[in-house]
């Protein structure tokens, strides 16, 4: 849960109001916010925002603008004055695999204070570590603009390059700084595998920073007292990237600096950054009465729309370039629940009396869970959209019944899982830096085109991952499982593109195939990234359930 930290009064001038401690208490609510001090000799307040989707909010600028559109000091999607900027961002293809996309502007017109610079660090940190997850998927770098010769250049590297570190006195290689600087330890599984790193240099050859690990301790360094300064973003996700820079772009307007654009040019492609072009969604009366029980009017959708910051006619509604969360109608709706107060909805009467209970196909998947919990499995819940190159193209077997979405706001999620065991691949790809064994399992639901029919199942998939994983270790896991149930189940072998040939089975439990399991195939390592071997296997618990309940 993000947790920032700001002056009041420093609150009080961004949003150009008197406001009381008590009364920031309750407009936090409205960006799921919790005040959770305020140090009445400092001023400082903090607060932890519960939603991890709303990054802006992660400064007390985006915190400010959030109050305006509640006290409808600032109506609809608030607008910032972007100026063409004379600068030019030249992006090399050797960077296309390792982290591709940057966005970049330039600041200016406002001396730079201490605090300033520090709320300015805080939300760079808050967001690369949070959104950004932990600099892997987007990080940002800020620099004094003085020092710079354009056009500036992003390119991998050699890592025998030097340079000085931030806050260093004497040079380091790109080898050096992942194995002895600070923040090289602590972010060098980002540069796994790659033989050459990602780095921002200026047109004189001058050092920019080692991305996404370090800046430099010259160009790279922002100071009290600077007046314009130099945004990047760099990342694996551009529209990520590009959040970054929109978010900082107004957290920086609202400061009073003038916001330049940057030309970055891709190999074949040209893009302008920061780019604040708004995206659009649909929403529908009934939709509203659905959700809330409101018969709401035209006029009172725009009013609670434009407090919370969108801009609304004839039912389509304009998101502000700073967030990237609105991916359904229902996301629009909530916060215009939000604006209505749920407190101001009415309860209905109960017309009907039941008993709950739970189903016995959950109290089945409650225990195969407890089990592998038991035998020292970590579980993990990743997200039911997904992408088809992550079912089947990085698992090296075809489509077989994929559920798409038609009109997906990102295509990274763009399909929903046919099956589980390509989350946990993700999952290891993602903590190559942990130490090993590692453990893992996660239970869900998934989804299966057949013959025009959609078929949904609950499965389990199970993997292991160090020096010595096997087929026998999964096999003993199913062993522990059927021997848990009472079940006998017969092995044949199988071919499955995920993994190796010869190391691979099918388990068949009263005539059901219910699992494959096996020896993760090494092209299907490399297309994750991966070193270690890993042994998995996939579990039809709703198969298996039904085969316990007839016993």
């Amino acid at each position: 849960m993000p947790t920032i930290t700001f002056s009041l009064k420093d609150l009080q001038r961004l949003v150009g109001k008197k406001l009381e401690i008590e009364e920031v208490t309750e407009l936090a609510h409205y960006g799921k916010g919790d005040v959770d001090s305020y140090d009445r000799e400092t001023d400082e307040v903090k607060i932890d925002f519960g939603d991890t989707n709303l990054p802006y909010l992660w400064s007390s600028e985006g915190f400010a603008r959030l109050i305006k559109g509640i006290l409808g000091m600032q109506k609809g999607v608030p607008e910032i004055k972007l100026q063409k900027g004379d600068y030019q961002v030249i992006v090399d293809k050797s960077v296309a695999k390792i982290r591709p996309f940057i966005a970049c502007f330039a600041a200016k017109g406002r001396k730079i204070d201490d605090y300033l610079l520090k709320q300015l660090v805080q939300l760079q940190e808050k967001f690369c570590e949070t959104y950004g997850r932990r600099r892997q998927k987007v990080s940002i770098g800020l620099y004094s603009y003085k020092r710079l010769a354009f056009p500036v250049h992003y390119k991998a590297v050699s890592h025998s390059i030097e340079f000085v570190p931030l806050e260093f006195k004497a040079k380091m290689s790109l080898k050096e700084i992942l194995a002895e600087h600070p923040k090289g330890k602590e972010y060098a599984w980002i540069l796994e595998g790659f033989d050459k790193y990602p780095a921002l240099i200026d047109d004189k050859n001058e050092m920019m920073s080692f991305i996404p690990i370090i800046n430099s301790n010259f160009t790279g360094k922002l100071e009290i007292g600077d007046e314009n300064l130099f945004f990047e973003a760099t990342g694996t996700d551009e529209e990520a990237v590009n959040l970054a820079a929109n978010i900082f772009a107004y957290a920086l307007a609202d400061r009073g600096f003038g916001i330049y654009s940057a030309e970055i040019k891709y190999p074949g492609r040209k893009a302008v950054a920061p780019c604040m072009k708004s995206e659009s969604i649909h929403i529908k009366n009934e939709q509203i009465k659905r959700l809330f029980g409101l018969e709401l009017k035209d006029n009172e959708v725009k009013y609670l729309l434009e407090k919370a910051q969108y801009n609304y006619s004839d039912y389509k509604v304009e998101i502000p370039p700073y967030r990237q969360d609105i991916m359904h109608p229902f996301d629009v709706i909530e916060d215009i629940g939000i604006m209505y107060g749920y407190d101001n909805v009415k309860e209905l009467p109960l017309t009907t009396y039941t008993t709950g209970s739970a189903l016995k196909l959950n109290e089945f998947i409650d225990k195969v869970r407890e089990i592998i919990v038991g035998i020292e499995y970590q579980e993990v819940m990743s997200a039911i959209l997904t992408n088809k190159d992550f079912l089947y193209k990085k698992m090296n077997i075809g489509d077989f019944g994929t559920i798409e979405i038609e009109d997906f706001m990102s295509e990274n999620y763009s399909a929903i899982r046919s099956w589980i065991l390509p989350n946990l691949m993700e999952v290891f790809s993602k903590n190559k830096h942990v130490e090993f064994p590692q453990k893992i399992f996660e239970e869900g639901i998934v989804n299966v085109r057949k013959s025009g029919e959609i078929a949904d199942f609950n499965r389990i998939a199970i993997a292991s991952s160090h020096e010595k994983s096997n087929y026998t270790e999964m096999r003993q896991v199913l062993d522990y499982i059927m021997k848990c149930f009472g079940l006998k189940c017969d092995i044949e072998e199988a071919e499955h593109g995920s993994f190796i040939e010869g190391r691979c089975a099918r388990a068949i439990v009263h005539g059901k195939k219910i699992a494959y399991l096996g020896e993760i195939n090494p092209q299907v390592l490399e297309n994750w990234n991966l070193d270690m071997p890993v042994a998995a296997m996939e579990l039809n618990l709703s198969e298996m359930f039904e085969v316990v309940e007839k016993k």
